[in-house]
């Protein structure tokens, strides 16, 4: 044994494989996001197979986003206390088990239960993988490049679910958006303890278990009011309720964590105004993408009437456009900083959503769509990447779980907020210029429009905050 793999093994963490590691968390990571998205165009099938209204449809989706938000910041501060690499393993496990009984599930409620584990699952792994990569990757100029990477196999997770979706339903059948993720679950267990190190479990004897259990109900509450309020309306007794709810324990929270001998997330990490900048921009990124994604789909299959192949095929070019600026955005933080990349990336995220809010109702693909779509991946490479590395930016070891599951629970909660508040702008917009006489068409592609010009403004907003928070200029 080398001199230099002694002195590896020796670091928490390290290893001298390092580079093949990141591939490894990354594609754990690009499995979390996909099937947030993959299960989507899978849901008439499983609607028609396993005879589900489609009320309890909707909660396919749900069963799987509220455990994964609510249980984030207590997945990364487990990391911390029982080991990254040894949580991430158990996530991908368990991950991987539930993706096999959603597949073969014979019950809409079996399948429901299939999806709860999956989402528990991934709030495991996720905040374990990215501060597994924190530690890696401890050189500045390394971990922008990791984050690159990274961020490329992350983001296009987002834009390759429609795709993969409608090509493996169309296929193979439903289950197979859920099968499609063993494989990939049983290769990445099998290579990580030969990739990565086992690292220290933190000092810390106790759990934090008021925290955890408030800021799970609270944030379930909060998931809860804003996913059902365009169904039974926003000012429902249920949203009302579910929303005074969420309030009352996301401030007991606060309040507990400010007492707690050793808090769930001590408040003092937002004293760092790297981390603070990056997760408000992280929550505002989050709101703005998810909202994209689901009004593009939906506008490009209801009203440009593509199948769903179609749609999936459609937004190749903005995953090649963020992939491809990803790899670049490492070279433009260390000579710039990561604060001007970050509103920059923004800026231009919001300049191509501005632009497809003028795509009309029988908008020609190459002609209306291909270039504010590939803007708009430009933006979300480089916003991506220089986001999450402002949100992980000079935390301690002891704390990269919870910065982790930090960073993952803004994007999630913003990605509620935002799809909730914009596709409501966008009904009301519809309905009053169906009231006014204006064609189905119009009306909906003008529904549309304003879900694109409302995720710019939130773009907008996100550059404005990063200018103001992150730090003047600090070269990486």
């Amino acid at each position: 044994m080398t001199v230099m793999t002694q002195s590896l093994q020796a670091m928490p963490g390290a290893t001298p494989y390092r580079w093949w590691a990141l591939i490894a968390l990354a594609l754990a990571q690009f499995l979390v996001v996909l099937d947030a998205s993959i299960v989507n165009i899978a849901l008439p099938a499983i609607g028609s197979e396993l005879h589900v209204g489609t009320n309890m449809l909707g909660w396919v989706i749900t069963a799987y986003v509220l455990p994964f938000g609510g249980l984030l910041l207590l997945g990364g501060r487990l990391s911390d206390r029982f080991g990254h690499r040894r949580l991430f393993i158990v996530g991908v496990a368990g991950f991987s088990v539930a993706s096999v009984a959603a597949g073969v599930s014979v019950s809409g409620d079996w399948l429901l239960v299939a999806r709860a584990v999956q989402g528990t699952s991934a709030a495991l792994l996720a905040p374990a993988a990215l501060a597994l990569l924190t530690k890696l990757f401890a050189d500045p100029q390394d971990r922008a490049k990791a984050l690159g990477i990274w961020g490329a196999i992350a983001g296009i997770g987002s834009a390759a679910g429609v795709l993969l979706g409608g090509i493996l339903t169309s296929s193979l059948g439903w289950s197979s958006v859920f099968f499609v993720n063993v494989p990939v679950g049983v290769l990445i267990i099998a290579t990580v303890p030969f990739l990565i190190s086992k690292d220290a479990p933190s000092k810390r004897t106790s759990l934090d278990m008021p925290g955890a259990a408030t800021v799970i109900a609270g944030i379930t509450a909060l998931v809860t009011a804003l996913s059902g309020a365009e169904r039974v309306g926003w000012a429902s007794p249920q949203t009302l309720i579910l929303a005074s709810a969420a309030v009352i324990l996301l401030s007991s929270f606060i309040f507990l964590e400010n007492r707690a001998a050793n808090p769930l997330m001590p408040l003092s990490i937002f004293r760092n105004r790297w981390v603070t900048g990056g997760n408000l921009a992280m929550f505002l990124i989050g709101g703005a993408t998810t909202a994209l994604f689901f009004a593009l789909s939906v506008y490009m299959q209801q009203i440009l009437h593509y199948d769903a192949m179609q749609a999936g095929l459609s937004q190749l070019p903005m995953a090649g456009a963020l992939f491809a600026i990803a790899g670049v955005v490492p070279a433009v933080v260390k000579a710039f900083g990561t604060r001007r990349p970050l509103a920059a990336s923004l800026l231009l995220l919001a300049a191509g959503l501005i632009w497809l809010f003028f795509a009309p109702s029988d908008a020609e693909f190459a002609i209306h769509l291909l270039g504010p779509t590939m803007l708009i991946g430009v933006g979300l490479g480089g916003a991506f990447v220089s986001g999450t590395e402002a949100a992980v930016h000079g935390v301690a070891d002891e704390e990269a779980g919870l910065a982790s599951g930090l960073v993952n629970t803004s994007q999630q909660i913003g990605g509620t907020v935002g799809i909730a508040v914009l596709t409501a702008l966008s009904s009301a917009r519809t309905e009053g210029l169906l009231e006014q006489g204006v064609a189905q068409p119009q009306a909906l592609t003008s529904g549309f429009a304003w879900v694109f010009l409302g995720a710019a403004a939130l773009a907008i907003l996100g550059a404005s905050i990063v200018l103001i928070v992150i730090p003047a200029l600090k070269k990486r």
